[in-house]
């Protein structure tokens, strides 16, 4: 599904873009001037934050300055205290990737619109699980993430650069450490909508995507004071069979950051 944010965005682009075929140079080309001046260019892009489309929406982020888009890819963790019931989330861990230059319209390398709002699930489906995996099918606990890679998505020309790392703290706050921009975030959740129906419920398991969230700063972040995620593809827990079972469920998601 495309988010109508980003309809809204790319059919204001196409009217501002369009123009008549230009002619070829001629003796009776008409040179600019300051009584003649040039067409101007088309107006620049800004990324607008997606929304699910229908019902309730989070609260924008206001007047904060968006700083980064960026795609996340992990498992998110839940335990189970009784069989039956789906199991309850106790954090997650994900890789991140910087995507800004992917928007559609702002730059050389943008997807068009489709393509963006779909590439979590392609990052979900066609990309390997970027985590020190265990036996169990949870991640390895003293060391849950490689070396820093680039990722590389077929059909996307450029490889979006490693950003930093998702986690819950000890105190199990979402954290944030984007080393590849020198920011480190710790946050709490302001609120949560369901992701549209018919985003990409996941696969191996196929439970359902993940809710929207929006967080805000704790008040010992750096550099970033709003954290939005979005576009979520997977991640929901599976029904229990049993109390003191854990669940690691794959998912992907992009995360716009703010301060």
């Amino acid at each position: 599904m495309l988010p109508k944010s980003l309809f809204a965005v790319f059919s204001a682009l196409a009217l501002s873009s369009a123009s008549p075929l230009r002619r070829r140079c001629s003796s009776n080309s008409t040179v600019p001037t300051p009584t003649n001046p040039a067409s101007p260019s088309p107006a620049a892009v800004t990324p607008t934050l997606p929304t699910t489309g229908s019902g309730t929406q989070l609260e924008g982020p206001g007047n904060a300055t968006l700083k980064h888009i960026l795609v996340g890819h992990g498992i998110q963790n839940y335990t189970c205290s009784t069989g039956g019931a789906p199991g309850t989330s106790i954090g997650a861990l994900a890789v991140l990737w910087d995507i800004t230059a992917l928007y559609p319209g702002t730059s050389p390398s943008s997807l068009s619109a489709a393509d963006f709002s779909t590439l979590t699930s392609k990052v979900l489906r066609t990309t390997s699980m970027p985590l020190n995996m265990a036996a169990d099918g949870g991640a390895v606990v003293a060391s849950p993430f490689p070396a820093p890679e680039d990722l590389t998505v077929e059909g996307v020309a450029s490889a979006a650069a490693f950003m930093g790392h998702h986690f819950f703290d000890a105190s199990a706050a979402p954290t944030f450490d984007l080393t590849g921009a020198g920011e480190f975030f710790s946050g709490k959740k302001d609120a949560n909508v369901a992701a549209p129906a018919d985003a990409d419920a996941g696969v191996d398991p196929a439970t359902g995507a993940v809710d929207w969230l929006r967080l805000s700063d704790k008040g010992t972040s750096s550099g970033v004071s709003l954290i939005y995620r979005v576009l979520t593809a997977g991640g929901d827990p599976e029904v229990c069979t049993d109390a003191g079972e854990t669940q690691s469920v794959p998912y992907s998601a992009q995360y716009w950051v703010y301060d």
